[in-house]
C-alpha cells in the first residue's frame, strides 16, 4: 500500500511515521509512506496557500488551485489514489472504516488548515472524515490518526496474527480488560481464570468482560453489534442486576 499526505507541513509526520508500527509496517515493506509538500505547487516567491476569506470573515482559507495541480501531479505519476480530506463536515471516523481503507492499494490524504479549504477543492475527494465533533488547527493531526488506524488493520503489521481482531470496537464491542505480570501488585490480583489455562474459561471470561464494560461504558454499542443467544442471556442477567442494585428501571 501506497499512503500520501498532501500538506503545508510535511514535516509533522516524521515522528508519528518512523515511530513504533508505523516504522515497522514500512520496514516490512507492507506501506510506502510519502508526504508531499503543497508549497512545492505554489507560484509566488512567497509559497502561498492561503488567502482571505470571500465575503469577509476571521482566519485565512486554503486555496484550491495548489490543491488541484499537486493533485494531477500525483495522478499523472501512476494510479489515481482514494483520496481522503479531513474535516469536521466529514463521516465520523470507525473502526470499520479504518478496515475498508486498509484495503487500498493507494491513499491520499489532504489536509487542511487555517479556517478551512476552498470548498472547490473537495470534488477531489473521494471521502471526507471526520475524527470527532471538534475543531483542531492542523488537518495533519487528523490524518496521522486515520493513517495510525488503518495501518494496523494491514495483515502482518502487527506481531500477533489477528492482534487486531480483538480490539475495541473490532467486534463491535469495547475490548476486555488486560492483565501482565506480575500476577499481584499492591493487594490487587489479575483474575485467576487467566492464569489457569483453560481456554475456554479464558475465552468466555474476556467475552462476559467485553459485554460488560460496554453495557456499562457504550451501551449504544450493544444495538449493532454482532451477539448471540449466550450474550443476550448473560446481558439480561446483567441488566437485572443493577436494576437489583440500583433501584433504575431504565437499564
Amino acid at each position: 500500500m501506497l499512503i500520501e499526505a498532501l500538506s503545508t507541513f510535511p514535516d509533522m509526520f516524521a515522528s508519528v511515521m518512523g515511530t513504533s508500527m508505523m516504522r515497522i509496517a514500512q520496514e516490512k515493506n507492507l506501506v510506502r509512506f510519502r508526504a508531499i509538500d503543497l508549497r512545492d505547487f505554489t507560484h509566488d516567491r512567497h509559497r502561498t496557500t492561503d488567502d482571505a476569506p470571500y465575503g469577509g470573515g476571521a482566519g485565512l482559507v486554503m486555496k484550491c488551485e495548489p490543491i488541484f495541480e499537486a493533485y494531477d501531479h500525483i495522478v499523472a505519476e501512476g494510479e489515481a489514489p482514494y483520496t481522503v480530506f479531513l474535516a469536521p463536515t466529514g463521516k465520523p471516523f470507525s473502526d470499520a472504516m479504518a478496515r475498508e481503507l486498509a484495503r487500498k492499494e493507494r491513499l491520499l490524504f489532504v489536509c487542511g488548515h487555517y479556517e478551512g479549504i476552498d470548498e472547490r477543492a473537495y470534488a477531489l475527494a473521494d471521502e471526507v472524515i471526520s475524527i470527532g465533533d471538534y475543531v483542531l488547527t492542523s488537518g495533519e493531526l487528523a490524518a496521522m490518526v486515520v493513517i495510525d488506524a488503518l495501518v494496523r488493520q494491514i495483515p502482518g503489521v502487527l506481531g500477533a496474527e489477528g492482534g487486531a481482531d480483538d480490539e475495541s470496537f473490532a467486534g463491535g464491542l469495547l475490548e476486555y480488560p488486560q492483565f501482565t505480570r506480575p500476577a499481584t501488585f499492591r493487594g490487587m490480583d489479575a483474575p485467576e481464570v487467566l492464569l489457569s489455562g483453560n481456554h475456554e474459561a479464558v475465552r468466555l471470561w474476556r467475552r462476559q468482560r467485553s459485554l460488560e464494560r460496554t453495557l456499562s461504558l457504550r451501551p449504544d454499542l450493544l444495538e449493532s453489534a454482532p451477539l448471540d443467544q449466550q450474550d443476550y442471556e448473560f446481558l439480561k442477567t446483567l441488566r437485572e442486576t443493577c436494576k437489583h442494585d440500583t433501584g433504575n428501571d431504565k437499564m
